[in-house]
C-alpha cells in the first residue's frame, strides 16, 4: 500500500453539497411562489365574472337613463388633501339625495375606491378620498337609475366633465 487512501467524510465533499443545493433552491423557490399566490391578491380577474358579464344589459340601461334625463357631471379632485368635488345638473329629474362614487384603477385593483357622497345645500357633493397612486383610473358616478363615467389620469389631470354617452 504505497498510496494513502483518503477516506473523507460524505459532508465533506463539494461535489455532493452541489447535488442537494440545486434541488433544495428549487423546493424552496417552489414554496416562495406559492406563498406569494396565495397571500397576494393579483386582482386580474372578477370572482364572478359569468354573473358581471350577465350583468352588462344593466349597466346600458342606466347609461341610457342618464342620456334620457340629460346629466351632466364635474368631478374636481385637490391631491393635496384628498378632498372630491361633484356638480352634477339634470334637465328632466331632481338630483339624489346621495350617489356613489366609485374610483378603479386600470391595472391595481387592489387600490380601488368606492365613496358615498351626500348632496349638500349648495347643490354638489363632496368627500374625501385616501390618496391616489399614479396611473389612468375610471371614474363612475352611479345610482340605481343611472350611471356616469370618465377618466381621469393622475398625477397631472384633477377635472373631468362628465356627460351621458
Amino acid at each position: 500500500m504505497d498510496k494513502l487512501q483518503h477516506n473523507t467524510p460524505w459532508y465533506k465533499q463539494p461535489l455532493v453539497w452541489m447535488l442537494i443545493v440545486i434541488p433544495l433552491s428549487a423546493v424552496f423557490g417552489g414554496i416562495s411562489m406559492i406563498y406569494l399566490a396565495v397571500k397576494t391578491n393579483d386582482g386580474l380577474v372578477k370572482d364572478d365574472y359569468y354573473k358581471y358579464g350577465k350583468q352588462i344589459n344593466l349597466v346600458l340601461e342606466r347609461d341610457l337613463e342618464a342620456k334620457r334625463i340629460g346629466l351632466t357631471g364635474q368631478f374636481d379632485y385637490a391631491p393635496e388633501t384628498g378632498a372630491v368635488l361633484v356638480k352634477l345638473a339634470t334637465t328632466k329629474s331632481q338630483l339624489p339625495a346621495s350617489i356613489m362614487l366609485e374610483l378603479q384603477h386600470a391595472t391595481r385593483a387592489g387600490h380601488d375606491q368606492n365613496l358615498e357622497l351626500v348632496l349638500t345645500p349648495g347643490n354638489d357633493y363632496h368627500g374625501l378620498i385616501k390618496g391616489l397612486i399614479p396611473g389612468r383610473w375610471h371614474i363612475q358616478l352611479t345610482t340605481p337609475r343611472w350611471r356616469l363615467t370618465g377618466e381621469l389620469m393622475h398625477p397631472g389631470q384633477t377635472t373631468i366633465k362628465f356627460t351621458a354617452n
